[in-house]
């Protein structure tokens, strides 16, 4: 959040407001109640996940078809898992980080050619994983204090046993009543981006920032909401490949965002309760809700921070 005014881009903005949460960490103990193995019992146990010697494309394509934001790498023989690979891997692999030059470089910019390597060349190997004797309190403190969506599970053997992510984690705190608002708890220091910014600056913008979305504003006007889950089904679904005549990546990451911005936009308000905007994600099964007043957005409450709020109690 650090760029000046005249550093930031024209579909790069920054939207400030003063926020009202203390944000630093937090002991998670004294809120659950601690029991050895529960992590299990909220946990997804069958889980999907796919050998290192997978494509690109076959990992991105199971990833959007089955709508997972993360998808372990396993041994094809043994189960243990070698790595993950997340829509945050995906877009960085698109043109926003350092995966990019799997394209870029050894493909000279040619797509097609790089969704076919394994995706052994683009998943996270140094991973975070829980053992599966660990509490709910565990997953929680990783999950807000290290800023991670989702961790595997694995037995004392290594082997993927199976997978929590922060919205298991939610549904579980959000039973417990809670007095605090959605001003108590948004994120109110937002980075925007416009609907005719390309979609390669918004890859860049969001793995710059470790962001999984991005609101799209023209005219102080909320236009949409851009997730990094989104860009990586316009690889999954094959649509990118439909707009290529070349087979230059450039091609297709040059269009604007508003492109692959899709389906109904959900909205909060500030003085609404966190139970009641936790329901209405987990019933709308999306990931944030940007946050409105007197039509202008002031602000983004994710699952991140709604899981972080209830567990402080």
């Amino acid at each position: 959040m650090g760029r000046n005014d005249r550093g930031i881009k024209q579909g790069d903005k920054l939207l400030k407001m003063h926020g009202k949460f203390d944000r630093g960490p937090v002991d998670f103990k004294s809120h659950i109640v601690q029991q050895n193995g529960e992590i299990m019992t909220i946990a997804t146990r069958d889980v999907v996940s796919v050998p290192p010697t997978t494509t690109i494309l076959g990992a991105v394509e199971t990833m959007t078809k089955c709508r997972f934001r993360r998808l372990p790498v396993t041994d094809a023989g043994t189960g243990k898992i070698r790595g993950i690979i997340t829509s945050g891997d995906v877009i960085n692999f698109m043109g926003g980080g350092d995966k990019y030059r799997l394209v870029q470089v050894k493909h000279g910019g040619n797509l097609i050619a790089a969704v076919n390597e394994s995706v052994r060349a683009i998943m996270t190997r140094q991973l975070e994983t829980l053992p599966d004797s660990a509490r709910i309190a565990d997953a929680v403190g990783i999950i807000v204090n290290k800023k991670i969506g989702g961790l595997p599970i694995v037995n004392d053997d290594g082997v993927l046993a199976g997978i929590i992510t922060e919205r298991d984690v939610m549904r579980v705190l959000a039973a417990k009543k809670s007095t605090l608002a959605v001003e108590n708890v948004m994120t109110a220091s937002l980075r925007v981006t416009q609907p005719d910014c390309p979609i390669a600056e918004v890859t860049r913008d969001m793995t710059q920032h470790r962001f999984r979305r991005l609101p799209v504003v023209s005219d102080e006007v909320l236009y949409g909401i851009i997730t990094a889950t989104d860009i990586m089904r316009y690889l999954g679904s094959r649509e990118v490949f439909s707009r290529l005549s070349t087979g230059d990546i450039a091609e297709v990451m040059g269009l604007p965002v508003r492109t692959l911005i899709a389906g109904d936009l959900f909205t909060t308000t500030p003085e609404k309760s966190i139970n009641e905007v936790a329901r209405q994600m987990l019933e709308k099964d999306i990931g944030a809700l940007p946050v409105i007043e007197d039509t202008r957005l002031i602000g983004l409450v994710t699952e991140f921070d709604l899981v972080r709020a209830f567990a402080r109690g």
